[in-house]
């Protein structure tokens, strides 16, 4: 069973409900009609019922349950608990009403903080800034966590190296240049989010240009000091760098560049030393190696929430939706 078959029987077996708030998207219908008929979860659409009538097609969306904020009796309850929430940024009645009844990421938010919904999805046709904002302004950070970040998890067909060919790869989606504390962070969040999601112990690997030493830049004394901050607050975890990516993954080449390493050659979790890394790595080996790439997932929220990316299929969603529900199980 490859992993997003693992993660849609996860989610059958203790089902939760995930909202879908991009109602004027064919895919969100495709993908609606999808997870229903499999079981997958319960889904909300949010929209009006002229909206999802004129946008839904032919897809059978009939198990959805749909919410349209301008006549939803929870809204006047949401409108009044996000004044709540943001008064000390001076948030009036009027603006919330605003936000809510315009904006449906908003709303899908408001219903996850309100426990109307376990989790939700977006990103197919808004940026991860729209869909985290709501998120980081709403459902703030899960207690103890250093920092939010986000990651892909990986699926390379015919793949000898990571888990069976599953990797996970962060941060590709959310933090531009982190210091050497948040990519110690985000490690950290990265392993745990492995281990719950593919069952497997991580292997943490700090990707650079160097291997041990092999270039001296101040690129790399970020990620040399990164690693010294994990391993310190991390002693129980797999983890090692600064390495380059092919004697982080390659045996052969492992033990020639970092002999002794008990991750070099056997990563299965990398993390990339900034953004521009990170987002060029995944969509290298998603387009060459034809790679699933879900995500960008988020790891660090006090509810799950995760994002796509705008290129996604319909069946992206559905493996999103299913890891999303596996999050909801795990909060």
């Amino acid at each position: 069973m490859g992993f997003i078959d693992e993660m849609k029987a996860k989610a059958k077996a203790d089902k939760k409900t995930i909202v879908l708030p991009e109602s004027e998207d064919e895919r969100t219908y495709k993908a609606a009609e999808t997870v229903l008929k499999e079981g997958i979860a319960n889904v909300v659409i949010v929209g009006s019922q002229e909206e999802i009538e004129k946008n839904k097609g032919s897809y059978d969306i009939s198990g959805a349950q749909i919410v349209d904020p301008a006549t939803s009796d929870k809204t006047a309850g949401y409108i009044a608990k996000l004044v709540e929430l943001r008064q000390k940024k001076g948030m009036t009645e009027e603006q919330a009403r605003e936000i809510l009844l315009t904006n449906y990421l908003y709303y899908g938010v408001m219903m996850v903080k309100m426990k109307d919904a376990d989790g939700m999805v977006s990103g197919a046709c808004h940026s991860t800034a729209d869909t985290l904002r709501p998120c980081l302004q709403i459902l703030k950070t899960k207690p103890g966590t250093k920092l939010v970040s986000a990651f892909f998890v990986m699926c390379v067909p015919d793949c000898e190296y990571g888990e069976n060919g599953v990797f996970v790869f962060a941060d590709c989606g959310l933090n531009q240049n982190p210091a050497p504390e948040e990519l110690a962070a985000i490690a950290e969040s990265s392993a745990q989010s492995f281990r719950m999601l593919v069952g497997a112990e991580p292997k943490v690997a700090f990707l650079s240009h160097s291997s041990k030493g092999s270039a001296k830049h101040a690129d790399v004394d970020k990620v040399v000091e990164a690693v010294k901050i994990a391993k310190e607050a991390n002693p129980d975890l797999m983890l090692d760098g600064e390495l380059q990516l092919d004697a982080a993954i390659v045996p052969s080449v492992g033990e020639s560049k970092a002999p002794g390493s008990p991750v070099a050659g056997h990563a299965n979790v990398l993390v990339f030393p900034d953004l521009d890394a990170g987002n060029i790595g995944y969509k290298l080996v998603q387009r060459l190696a034809k790679a699933e790439a879900y995500g960008p997932m988020t790891q660090g929220i006090a509810a799950p929430v995760n994002d796509l990316s705008r290129g996604c299929s319909a069946e992206d969603i559905v493996g999103v939706v299913a890891i999303t529900a596996v999050q909801a199980q795990n909060q």
